[in-house]
């Protein structure tokens, strides 16, 4: 190495260390600029090798997400893949009562899952996830995790807090995908009305099934006719007489007279649509809207207006119930009706088969069976948004004989639903239109007349003498003028007539004066008891029944009560007792 000390033409000499410098093998003489520059060089050199590195990594990002995509095996894609044009999780819309009430929901979850070839160690994970999900066993666990598959869900809809349990065991073969539950905040008070889903969020029965793609299409609010505070009332109504009168099941539908439209429908048992599982198919059967039975002297309604329609029979008319009527070999009698020449209003009054059976055949088979078409009583109601409606059981009109005729006057050999009932029920009474039941505000219906406006008044008046003077007393409540008919009917089981068990049923309308409500209600084999003193028909059950769901729903539908009727009631009843 050589070191050598240089002189500027000027003969000047260079600072100290400043005339040093370094030559390609020794040391050197180098100057200010030339320090500079190598370490500017090098910051660059460093920061381009930065750069180069974090570009691989961008195109890298680039190819995976956005030209190859991530790639999935077949199985674990179609978990994943969405079942519409949506983007996963598809999103359910809400349905509400027709005030705006959430009556059914979706609350955001995760589902867990894991792909079983990836697992490190079943037993340890299986151990653990047992401990945080105590409803599902080790062994249930162990065998996810060792299935031959690449994907496989662990536990479905799981909580916030169990999500953060699974994340702090740290195993990396535990993940999540984003899901959706359904959920009702009312629990059982809507059950037979909104059905339920599945785990898939697709919808398994009731309106949740009938509208399963209006449900998941859109997230528009679907609103109901329903209306919460009356359909709480009827329903714990129901559970009142289910218990008191020990009955089988119980059913009621509110219903608006002019529009047809449910503001409540409500059948026990029910259940809790939050669980699922339940074996019991007993709570799950909506007998309002698919349990066809005869209904017995309900019908009466139906054979009136009819007999007064036709203008075969007159409202001053009056039938024979001196004696039982032969029909072939059958024959029609009275339960507790005075044996006497009965008007058409005293045929209602005391429900005479008899007189009811002479007045269809007075009007005959061919007007008596386009009639009860006309009313919707010989077909299902399929317009109806519930999925589980029932179908009228009849005779073919060739087989419909002059037995049959007469029968069919009184509700039986026919049997239908509770929610034709109170259609064909509310066309009777609103003015003679017929529209066709339903739940939403979205559908389209058709209306038609089927009974003059004339003959709806009379059935008005006739069926408020029942009321007062009849065997729906217990239903006379206060200020509402109520109008209607009792209904008791034996109950078939097997084809076979069981001896002891009635199907009752009351059907009313109110306030009669100006109808605005149509109420039924059916006790499905009430039982005798002290208080009844030992009956089961329906003046005993089912009248009082509806009479106090009457007197708890009026106020909340704004029903401005008028108790100067009953003052009028009292006289007209006590110069009504005073002939008879």
């Amino acid at each position: 190495m050589k070191l050598g000390i240089s002189k500027k033409k000027n003969n000047y000499l260079f600072a100290p260390g400043q005339e040093i410098y370094f030559s390609s093998g020794s040391f050197g003489w180098e100057t200010e600029d030339e320090t500079v520059n190598i370490c500017r060089s090098r910051i660059l050199f460093i920061i381009g090798v930065f750069l180069f590195i974090y570009l691989v990594i961008v195109i890298r990002i680039f190819n995976v997400c956005l030209v190859d995509g991530i790639q999935l095996d077949r199985e674990a894609f179609s978990y994943y893949r969405p079942k519409s044009d949506l983007v996963f999780p598809v999103h359910r819309a809400n349905i509400t009562d027709r005030n705006g009430i959430v009556i059914a929901t979706n609350l955001p979850t995760v589902n867990l899952f894991t792909n079983p070839k990836k697992v490190s160690n079943a037993k340890l994970i299986a151990r653990k996830l047992s401990e945080i999900f105590p409803t599902i066993s080790y062994e249930d666990f162990l065998i996810k995790l060792t299935r031959k598959s690449s994907f496989v869900y662990l536990k479905r809809n799981i909580s916030p807090h169990q999500q953060a349990l699974v994340n702090s065991l740290g195993f990396p073969e535990l993940e999540f995908q984003p899901s959706e539950i359904r959920v009702y905040p009312q629990k059982e008070l809507f059950a037979h009305i909104l059905g339920n889903t599945d785990i898939d969020n697709n919808g398994i029965a009731g309106l949740e099934k009938s509208l399963n793609d209006r449900l998941s299409s859109s997230t528009k609010d679907l609103r109901l006719t329903v209306d919460l505070g009356v359909q709480y009332a009827v329903r714990e109504e129901l559970l009142k007489a289910k218990e008191k009168y020990g009955a089988e099941r119980a059913t009621a539908v509110v219903m608006d007279i002019n529009s047809s439209e449910i503001i409540a429908l409500s059948s026990v048992p029910d259940y809790d649509l939050n669980k699922r599982g339940f074996k019991d198919k007993n709570i799950k059967f909506n007998f309002a809207t698919l349990g066809v039975y005869e209904p017995g002297s309900v019908f009466k309604v139906f054979n009136t207006a009819l007999g007064l329609d036709s203008g075969k029979i007159k409202i001053t008319d009056s039938f024979d119930a001196t004696k039982p009527l032969k029909m072939g070999r059958h024959l029609i009698t009275d339960y507790r009706v005075p044996a006497k020449w009965l008007t058409v209003g005293e045929t209602l009054i005391h429900s005479s088969n008899i007189a009811s059976a002479l007045m269809a055949l007075k009007v005959g088979k061919q007007l008596q069976i386009k009639f009860l078409k006309n009313l919707g009583l010989f077909d299902r109601i399929d317009n109806l948004e519930i999925y589980e409606k029932g179908r009228p059981l009849h005779r073919s009109e060739k087989s419909w004989q002059d037995d049959t005729v007469a029968t069919t006057a009184y509700g039986y050999g026919i049997s239908v639903t509770p929610i034709h009932i109170i259609t064909a029920f509310s066309s009777v009474l609103n003015g003679g239109i017929y529209t066709p039941p339903t739940l939403t505000f979205e559908s389209n219906r058709k209306s038609k007349r089927v009974i003059s406006s004339q003959t709806s008044m009379d059935m008005r008046k006739l069926l408020r003498d029942v009321v007062i003077y009849g065997s729906a007393k217990n239903a006379n409540i206060d200020g509402y003028e109520v109008a209607g008919k009792t209904g008791t009917a034996n109950k078939l089981e097997k084809g076979k007539y069981v001896k002891g068990k009635n199907m009752t049923s009351f059907v009313a309308a109110f306030p009669i004066n100006d109808p605005k409500y149509a109420l039924i209600v059916i006790i499905d084999s009430p039982k005798p008891s002290k208080e009844t003193w030992g009956f089961t028909t329906s003046g005993w059950n089912a009248v009082p029944t509806g009479g106090k769901i009457i007197s708890r729903i009026a106020p909340q539908l704004n029903v401005q009560p008028n108790y100067d009727l009953d003052t009028q009631k009292m006289n007209v009843f006590k110069s009504y007792t005073e002939k008879n």
